[in-house]
Formats: structure tokens, sequence, C-alpha cells
């Protein structure tokens, strides 16, 4: 990948990014400092990939509370260097026993998902235990340090997790989570110190991923979602397993692109939209111009209509996954792009975003890609043991009747797409994700063709201005220079949209001599390596 200096100019004005110093051994990139720093602490050690991304998840729960954490659910790729394998895990979320189709029926999505109905059984743990059994080199108890610290000792809010709070409607109608966040005179606390989540994360290290799946945490847990109107039990709770899934992979060009398959519908999309432009006129328009945004967003429209169709938890429906990434398929889906938007894509027929992201590198060259979410933003704004609860049911379809409806012990159709790229030698070039819900999926495909296609480095690819269709109007990132595509755009029979479109994307690259890194300067993330 080479940059090319006339787009580096314009994507540090437009977007602000600018490229971190490359790292020869290691790197973390994810979205808070003291994250990253707690996962290069761990790689200093000589820590694994997983080991490191054990350390982040636990700091990240604690300090972007808003975005993950225990609470929650997650998606892992993982590159085996030496034994040049990769491995995908499954950390969903899953429905309680109780769940009926008709859950969420005649609901809005607030109604929905403020309370104990949306809580799903949280993943996060389970997953991350089984890929440490697997992958890990250092001991389980040791990556819960820095987040203990941090929880025990306190820590500065962020001006982020500040502004989110002041403008939270219902955080503060939960009482533990009144007190840690908010101070008396009802504004966000500038200073958080959590004793409680210390306390669960100590339990956890000394007895494993038990001690928050059976016994007194688990019965707190259910207990807090009871109170507001859910139904999870602690035999749910019990019963979850985390699931290792083969990953899904396709072509781009002279690349091989991998991400995670279902109930994930984001890898399969991301794979669709760029089977789709490898099909039409797109490498052929200017970079950063409304032809190639145009081409962009009609492919989104198409991967869009096939994902709601199709896509939901693979131990419930079948979904044509071969079909769907189909050449044959694929160029006939092309077909229906011409120069003008087509507005809304039906699916095709196959017969005959709270969230977070990180990726990481070890010194043996394994790498993690984890994209983890509690849903929305604080998720169900229910807390227990110091830790928020998601709000993953409200994935579900509301209405009855598609491939992803509740159902008891089901996991939700979900937007995240990790990502890892390999070069036609088969080597790790590139891991990267972003939070940001169903535009997840444009967020990485665009992050993928500014590399791949437009041969930025990873941070102006991330800088890039956001765009893309989820099959509705045309999304352009509000306040960026791709506003002025708009009267293009709009000649074009596209309906375009303003908004604020804040991904989240951190990641990797290899690059002569080692790696680097990029962090969305949308968020406040940090990238942190070593070259000596």
């Amino acid at each position: 990948m080479f940059l090319r200096a006339a787009a580096a100019a314009l994507f540090v004005f437009v977007a602000g990014g600018c490229a971190h110093a490359p790292a020869r051994h290691f790197m973390v990139a994810s979205a808070h400092p003291l994250a990253t720093d707690a996962g290069h602490a761990v790689l200093e050690r000589g820590g694994s990939a997983v080991d490191a991304a054990i350390a982040v998840q636990m700091v990240l729960g604690l300090v972007e509370p808003e975005s993950s954490g225990i609470g929650g659910g997650a998606f892992m790729l993982y590159w085996s260097a030496p034994f040049r394998t990769l491995s995908t895990y499954d950390g969903r979320e899953t429905a309680p026993a109780a769940a009926r189709p008709d859950r969420f029926l005649g609901k809005d999505f607030v109604e929905a998902a403020v309370g104990g109905k949306s809580v799903g059984v949280p993943g996060v743990l389970r997953m991350l235990e089984l890929a440490h059994q697997r992958h890990g080199t250092l001991p389980w108890h040791e990556l819960f340090e820095p987040a203990i610290a941090l929880a025990e000792g306190g820590f500065a809010a962020s001006a982020r997790l500040r502004m989110l709070l002041a403008g939270e409607r219902f955080l503060r109608d939960d009482p533990q989570a009144r007190a840690l966040y908010y101070a008396a005179d009802g504004n966000p606390r500038g200073r958080i110190t959590n004793r409680q989540y210390g306390a669960t994360l100590r339990a956890v290290a000394a007895q494993g991923a038990d001690a928050f799946y059976r016994g007194e945490i688990a019965r707190d847990l259910v207990r807090a979602v009871r109170a507001r109107g859910g139904d999870l039990a602690e035999q749910d709770l019990a019963g979850y397993e985390a699931l290792e899934r083969q990953p899904l992979c396709g072509p781009y060009r002279e690349w091989r692109v991998c991400s995670m398959g279902p109930p994930s519908s984001g890898g399969l999309a991301v794979l669709q939209i760029l089977g789709l432009l490898e099909r039409t006129p797109f490498a052929r328009a200017p970079p950063q111009s409304a032809e190639a945004v145009h081409y962009f967003a009609e492919a989104g429209r198409l991967a869009y209509a096939d994902r709601a169709f199709y896509v939901g938890d693979p131990a419930f429906v079948e979904i044509p996954l071969g079909k769907l990434l189909n050449s044959a398929y694929l160029a006939e889906r092309a077909g229906e792009i011409s120069g003008r938007s087509m507005r809304q894509a039906l699916p095709g027929s196959t017969e005959g975003v709270g969230t977070s992201h990180f990726s990481i590198v070890d010194a043996e060259g394994n790498i993690v890609s984890m994209t983890t979410t509690i849903e929305s933003t604080f998720g169900s704004r229910i807390m227990a043991r110091g830790f928020l609860l998601n709000n993953e049911l409200t994935d579900f379809d509301f209405v009855p009747g598609s491939a992803n409806q509740v159902a008891p012990g089901k996991r939700p159709r979900s937007s995240m797409a990790p990502t890892i790229v390999f070069d036609a030698a088969g080597e790790a070039r590139i891991a990267l994700g972003s939070p940001g819900g169903p535009n997840i999926i444009n967020y990485v495909a665009k992050a993928l063709v500014g590399m791949l296609d437009w041969e930025l480095d990873i941070q102006s690819a991330l800088a890039l201005p956001n765009f893309g269709s989820r099959n509705g109007p045309t999304l352009i990132e509000k306040d960026s220079g791709y506003q002025a595509l708009v009267p293009e755009l709009e000649k074009r029979n596209h309906v375009v949209e303003t908004a604020p479109l804040t991904s989240g994307l951190h990641g990797l690259e290899r690059v002569p001599g080692g790696w680097r890194g990029g962090a969305d300067p949308r968020r406040e993330g940090t990238v942190r390596g070593k070259w000596d």
C-alpha cells in the first residue's frame, strides 16, 4: 500500500487524518488510551494478542461503558502466524428461554431497548475464556490487573463519556448507575471509581468465567433484569456457550478478505459490497468522486437488501452463503447497477451500531480483530455489579416471520464485521473493524476501498469521510468535504441525507519492517506499538 500524496493532503484537510509511527514488534489500536496502554503492557510482558485483547476489553468496559463490556457480546477473528490459520469466535448474546417472536411487536426502538426485555445473555467473557484457552500465554488472572487497578483507584472520565452522560435520558433511572456516574447536582462526574466492577473482575480473574455465569454474580444480574421487566433466568446464563465458527472469506481483486460469518451479517455484506464493486466501473471512477460514491452506495443497497432477507442465526435458519457470494450471482446483481441510483433494492433470488473495536498484533505476528458491543449507547441502562447490561435483543426483527425473528436461545443478527485482509502470498496485511450499528458494514467497506483501491495509508483511510447506503437514502457524513458531492449525486437520482456517521474504526496494516496503526479521529482512540 502506497499513499498518494495528493489524497493524503485531502484527507488531512477534510478529516484530520495523520499516520502513526510504525512498530516492528507489536501494536495495539483501541478506542481509549487507557485500554491501549493496558494491551501494550500485556504485550510488553510477552503476552499474546488474545491476552492483550482480554486486558483491552476489561478496561474498555470500565472507561468506555457506553460502548462495550462484560455485560455484552463480541466477535473475534484470530490469525495464528506460526500455524497460518484463521479462527473466528462467536460471543454473541442469546435470547432467554422465555423469549417469544412477538416480544417487541408494536413497540418503537426506545420502548424496546430500555429495560429488562431487551437484555440477552452476555457472551464476552465465555468467548474470551475460550480464545484464551487456545491462544493465551500469560495466566488468565494477570490479564485483569490493569482494569482492576483503574476501577479501584479511579480514572478521569473522558470528554466524550461526560458528553454522553450529560445527554443521556434514561441512565439516571438506575440507582447504581446514577450513583456511579453522576454527582449530587446531577452532572456527570469528572472522576469515576467503580469498586463493584473491580470486585466482579477479581472474582472472574480468580475463578474463571464460571464466576460470572453461575453463583452470586449471575443471581444479581438476573435480579436486576427482572426488576426492570425482563425474564432472564439463571439457567440462561449457566447454559451459555461461546462458539468457534468458520471464517467467511472472499476475493477482492488480488486480495483475500476474511470476516465473521452469521449470525453476523457484517462479513457477508462487506464481501458482497466488494464483490459488486469489482464488477462495476468503480475502479475507473476518480477517488473521492461522486461517481465512486454512487457505485459504492448502489452496491450497499443490494448487499443490505440481501442481509435483511436472508441472514439470521444459522442454528435456526438456513443461510445460502455460497450462493450469495457466488461469482455468477454477484455478476447478476451487479448488472442491476447503472449510472442512476435505484434508490431501493430488493433482495436477490438464490434459487438454481454502542459498540467498540480494537486490533492487536503481537510479537509473533498473531492478530486479533475484535468488535465488541452492548448494542445502544449504555445498552439497556441496567447496571449490575458495576457493569452495564446489553439491549442486544433489539437486534432481532420486531415483526415475527423473518429469518431474524426472536426465539429462545437464538442469537440476533449483527452488523459487526471484524476483518483481516491477506495478500496473494497468504500474508496478513490489514486488520480493522468499527462500531456503528448497521452502518458498520459501510464503514468497514469504505476503509477497505480507501486502502486497497485508493492506496491510502490506514490512518487516512479511517479518517476518510463516511458514505454509503443501507438500502435507503444515500448517506454522506455531515460537515465533511463530501457534502460538495451532493449536487452531482442528486443528478444521478440519489436521495441524499447528511448525518454525523460517527464511526470508530481502529486497525493495523503491515508496512516494510513492521506495522502501522490507525485510530478513527471521530473518537478518542489511540495506537501504541514497539519498534525496538
